[in-house]
């Protein structure tokens, strides 16, 4: 249509109409000022907007491989724990409360043993990463945690905040775009691979 039969047949339709049509362009106009916000964010890859690589070494790993070193980290931990408790190293008193019956016993024990398990996985956690930037289940599926310059504190303290806050899980499963954790935030740390 012309510009002026356009004009006309936009002012011959009510209101509501009319209103509903802005509400659109507006609408649209939001969508454009949100991906020029987009295009200023730079954000093209996981870990592009701190420096790292695409692909490779030091790029930022998948979520599945963190937690394949996550659940052997775990592993190893629940093992060297039945362990000690096998050997007699720790929980011998509940271990023979539990052996001798009862129920309560036995929830003691496993609560115990859960609680145990974190504090082997918390204790190698803070000593292996302060010591070679990787666990064991990390080393295995090639990555590492580095600084990423966010925070001036000594590594030991990234360490430290960083198992604490993982060890209460919540702020590991709410990441940002870069796959980094609230624990990883709060600690200035990101997981690259090797």
């Amino acid at each position: 249509m012309p510009p002026p039969v356009r004009a006309l047949v936009t002012m011959a339709r009510p209101t509501w109409v009319r209103a509903s049509m802005t509400c659109r362009y507006r609408e649209n106009m939001s969508d454009k000022s949100r991906s020029v916000a987009a295009l200023d964010d730079d954000f093209r890859y996981r870990g592009n907007r701190l420096g790292l690589p695409e692909s490779g070494p030091g790029s930022v790993p998948g979520v599945m491989r963190r937690l394949v070193g996550l659940a052997l980290d775990w592993s190893l931990s629940v093992l060297l724990v039945s362990v000690a408790l096998s050997v007699g190293l720790i929980g011998q008193d509940l271990t023979a409360a539990a052996a001798a019956g009862g129920e309560e016993e036995a929830l003691a024990l496993t609560n115990f043993t859960t609680l145990s398990t974190l504090v082997v996985y918390a204790a190698m956690n803070i000593v292996l990463l302060t010591l070679f930037g990787t666990t064991i289940g990390r080393r295995i599926v090639g990555v590492g945690i580095t600084a990423t310059g966010e925070r001036s504190w000594p590594w030991f303290v990234s360490m430290v905040l960083r198992t604490l806050l993982l060890c209460l899980v919540i702020p590991a499963v709410v990441y940002d775009r870069d796959t980094r954790g609230l624990h990883d935030r709060a600690a200035g740390t990101i997981a690259t691979r090797y």
